[in-house]
Formats: structure tokens, C-alpha cells, sequence
């Protein structure tokens, strides 16, 4: 790299030639006691306020001490005057673009090889609100947002520990994008940490825009329609999965955060599990369960017991079942697969329309369309109640990769029970399972702590247990400092 040049004016020139004359440059000089100095930023990162009247409206006040020289001493006056502020000494060119681009404003002194850069970017970012992803029945309102010092302050807020570690790097050749990897680190297994640390020293790629880029990147060759990461905009979650010796991944610009390892019973938890009564806690678990199982493979039994196994449903609902079905033209197997797209198609325009419409639309989609499908003959009124079961029991799923996989699933599901009947849908079933038990993490199982079962993590699996009685973390996820609970009355 190259130094900077003791003129102000060929480091002008080599920043607006390298940034191509942007609108945005704003640059300027002055004479501060028969020195001149010259400051340089982008107004559409960094705030005019605060150039003007933290340190450029005062810098000719400055008093200059003849025993040292001039820009050791501006650099001593911005110090002691705006001490809130980072103050960076650059003596390399290429370093001022990142700075540039970050908010700072670089301050030249003529006859320097080196420059003063201070913070003075403006707010560009949203400040914190509730997560919009993932509703709050009860619990703290705050959530993510894009800018990376407060999402660790999030998390900081809450873990006020010194084991607490955060370790920062940058991603992406032109984005610089800042990635922190957080942890406790008396509790989290090191082999994880190191691995995720190996696996994003690795990446080699133009930009990060987003913390979905590092997922693929950490799960480059596991093929799997269901996640293996948690992705969410809730400081509590994230925190919560820190205490039990996971690890977090924070991305620049991102509000979503990546809990690593994320396992299948992540995704039948919610935050508010922790501050509700375990005894309703244990109820809602069992039908977000039930419901996974419903929303996966209701269809698929459906098709598979009226196409080929039509003897094990009993004689009246099969009478019932082929009233509703005359003189409807498509076999059973199409008519379920034209309203799961149908369902789908409402769902995702539902997701897509503005939040002041979308939600009436869906709602009245799905009644006219279904209402008109079975007044038309297209479809049978039982159909209808089929897929209006399933999807009910998939909304419970918000986790946009969680639902994509049961939608994959569904229709292979359908796809073999059409096929092969009841015999086609137990092999998918076994399949199924198979596939997620194959699943795992740095040797963490996906099916964790069912499949292996593991009776102490079992206390807070589906059944909750109060929280005097969990009192060990859950081995799986680490064998360090598994104690979390003590009863100050043992010895």
C-alpha cells in the first residue's frame, strides 16, 4: 500500500479518482496559524452536523504548542475535546476508502504523511423497535436492527459477563462487512467455535449483505430442506441460546442473527416459552408438535387411503367420502396438490401485499376460492377441510426456511402416497425420519435430545419443567461448565 502524500491535493485527487468524482465528496481547506489543512468526507454517510460543530468551527482555536508538531497536536486537542469519538491516525491510502465509506471524516495537514480520521457518520439506521418477523405475546419488545454496535449492545445489555466474547472480522472484498461470532466462553464447546471461526476465515467472496450469505456458506454441502440455523431478530432468543452454550453470529446491516447449532426442537420453541407457566408452556408444545406432523403428512394420508387403501376407512365415512366426490372430474391425488399450490400462492401474495390490505385479501381469497372450487364440482368439500387443516397447523411455523421445508416435504409426502398407497406413505414417513436423524452440526444430532435421547435435556424438550429443576445445561451442546442453576442451601 501506498503512504500518503505530504500534499493535501494529490490526496484530494487520489480519493475522487478512485471513488470516480462522486456526488458525494465534500472537501475542504483551511489555514489554522499559517498551517494549512484540508478535511475530506461523504455526506451521505456521515452527518454535517456534526463536522461543523464538534471539531471544524473550533480547530482555528486551538492553541499550538511550538514544542511539538502541528497535526500531533490538532489530534491531542480532538482527543481531550470530543472523547466519545474514535480518532484513527492513517498513514496507508487504501485504508481511507473503508474509513470513507464508515462515516469518518479524514482530516490532511500539509507536510504530513499521515492523516486524522474521526467519526462523524450520521444515522442512516432504524432505530429499535419490535421485531416484525416474530410476533411478542409477552416478553421485551426490542429487537435487531441494522446497525451492528447496537445489536451487540443488545446482547450486551443482558449478559453483563466477562466471559461474554465477541470476536470481530471482515467479509467481502469491496463490502468490508463486519461479522461477530459471540459466545460465552467458560461454557460454549470450543470445537464449534473454532469450526464456524475456520469456516468464515475461509469465505472469499465480493460482499456480505446479509447474514443469510454466511449461512450457506457455513452449511456449503449439507443438503437439507429443513435449517440447521435459527434466524432471529429477537435480542432475548439470542441471548437465551448464549447461556446454553451456543454461539451467535451477528452480521453488519443485517437485523436476523444466526443461532448455531439450530436443532428441530428450536423451531417448536418461542421466547415466550421462558415466562409463561410451565404446565400451558408443556400444552402449546405438544400442539406445535402434533401440528408439525399434521401439516407435513395429513395430505399424504388423505391420498394414500382413498386411492389404494380405501378398505381401512371405516364404511360410513366412506359412503360420505365418495358422495362428496361425485362428479368430480380430477383424481384425489390432483385435487389435493391444486389446493396446496392454491393455499401457497395465497400465503406468499399474502406475505408480499402491504400489511394494510394483504391480510383481508388472503382471508377473502381463501373463502371465495375455496367456496366457488366446491360449488364448481372441482374439488371436494373434504379437500377443502384437508388443506384448511394442514395450512392451519403450518402457520405456526414463522421461521421463512422452516416452512419452506415443510412445503417440500408435504408434496413428497403426497407425491409417493399417490404412487404406492399406504405403503408409499410409510416409506416416506421412514425417510423422513431417516433424513433428520443423518442431520447434524459439529456432532450435535439434529433430533437433539429426542433422537439420541437424553433424559436430563428431556426437562426442557416438550415438556417443560419449572425452572428450579433445570439445573444443567443440555450435555449435547456442551460438556464445560454445565451447572446453570445453583441451590444456595447445598454445600
Amino acid at each position: 500500500m501506498d503512504h500518503i502524500k505530504r500534499k493535501i491535493d494529490h490526496n484530494f485527487k487520489f480519493i475522487e479518482e478512485n471513488l470516480g468524482n462522486s456526488a458525494d465528496i465534500v472537501k475542504r481547506k483551511m489555514e489554522v496559524n499559517g498551517t494549512e489543512i484540508g478535511y475530506i468526507y461523504l455526506e451521505s454517510v456521515a452527518s454535517d452536523d456534526k463536522i461543523s460543530n464538534f471539531f471544524m468551527k473550533d480547530i482555528s482555536s486551538y492553541i499550538k504548542n511550538k514544542k511539538k508538531p502541528f497535526f500531533d497536536e490538532i489530534f491531542d486537542s480532538l482527543e481531550n475535546t470530543i472523547p466519545n469519538s474514535h480518532l484513527k491516525v492513517v498513514e496507508k491510502k487504501e485504508e481511507l476508502f473503508y474509513l470513507l465509506s464508515g462515516g469518518y471524516t479524514c482530516i490532511f495537514v500539509e507536510g504530513e504523511k499521515k492523516a486524522l480520521a474521526i467519526e462523524t457518520k450520521t444515522t442512516l439506521d432504524r432505530g429499535v423497535q419490535e421485531s416484525s418477523s416474530e410476533a411478542v405475546v409477552r416478553g421485551p419488545k426490542d429487537s435487531f436492527t441494522e446497525n451492528h454496535n447496537v445489536n451487540l449492545g443488545l446482547i450486551r445489555k443482558r449478559i453483563k459477563d466477562k466471559n461474554l466474547w465477541m470476536q470481530e472480522m471482515k467479509i467481502g472484498r469491496r463490502t468490508q462487512s463486519k461479522v461477530t461470532v459471540s459466545y460465552l466462553k467458560d461454557v460454549v464447546d470450543p470445537n464449534l467455535v473454532e469450526r464456524i471461526m475456520h469456516d468464515l476465515k475461509k469465505i472469499d467472496i465480493d460482499g456480505i449483505l446479509d447474514s443469510g450469505y454466511v449461512r450457506e456458506f457455513l452449511l456449503k454441502g449439507k443438503r437439507s430442506f429443513f435449517p440447521q440455523f435459527v434466524s432471529t431478530e429477537r435480542p432475548d432468543l439470542a441471548s437465551m441460546s448464549i447461556l446454553e452454550g451456543k454461539v451467535v453470529i451477528l452480521v453488519e446491516n443485517s437485523p436476523y442473527v444466526l443461532i448455531v447449532p439450530g436443532l428441530l426442537i428450536d423451531f417448536m420453541h418461542t421466547p415466550e416459552d421462558e415466562y409463561q407457566k410451565p404446565i400451558n408452556v408443556t400444552f402449546v408444545r405438544i400442539l406445535r408438535t402434533l401440528s408439525f406432523f399434521l401439516t407435513i403428512f395429513l395430505p399424504g394420508l388423505y391420498v394414500a387411503l382413498t386411492t389404494f387403501n380405501q378398505e381401512i376407512i371405516p364404511n360410513e365415512l366412506l359412503i360420505s367420502l365418495a358422495v362428496q366426490r361425485e362428479g368430480v372430474p380430477f383424481p384425489t391425488a390432483v385435487e389435493t396438490l391444486m389446493m396446496i399450490i392454491t393455499f401457497e400462492l395465497l400465503r406468499e401474495s399474502d406475505i408480499r401485499i402491504p400489511n394494510a390490505s394483504g391480510s383481508s385479501i388472503g382471508i377473502v381469497g381463501a373463502l371465495v376460492l375455496g367456496e366457488a372450487a366446491v360449488t364448481a364440482g372441482i374439488v371436494s368439500p373434504i379437500v377443502i377441510i384437508i388443506i384448511g387443516v394442514t395450512s392451519i397447523s403450518g402457520l405456526l411455523f414463522t421461521d421463512i426456511d422452516m416452512v419452506n421445508g415443510i412445503r417440500w416435504w408435504r408434496i413428497i409426502v403426497v407425491l409417493f402416497s399417490c404412487s404406492m398407497g399406504i405403503i408409499g406413505f410409510v416409506a416416506v414417513f421412514l425417510l423422513f425420519i431417516i433424513k433428520l436423524c443423518s442431520l447434524e452440526y459439529n456432532g450435535v444430532p439434529y433430533l437433539a435430545p429426542i433422537a439420541p435421547f437424553n433424559l436430563e435435556a428431556e426437562k426442557d424438550a416438550i415438556v417443560k419443567f419449572p425452572r428450579f429443576k433445570l439445573k444443567k445445561r443440555p450435555s449435547y451442546l456442551t460438556n464445560t461448565n454445565q451447572t446453570r442453576l445453583r441451590d444456595k442451601n447445598e454445600n
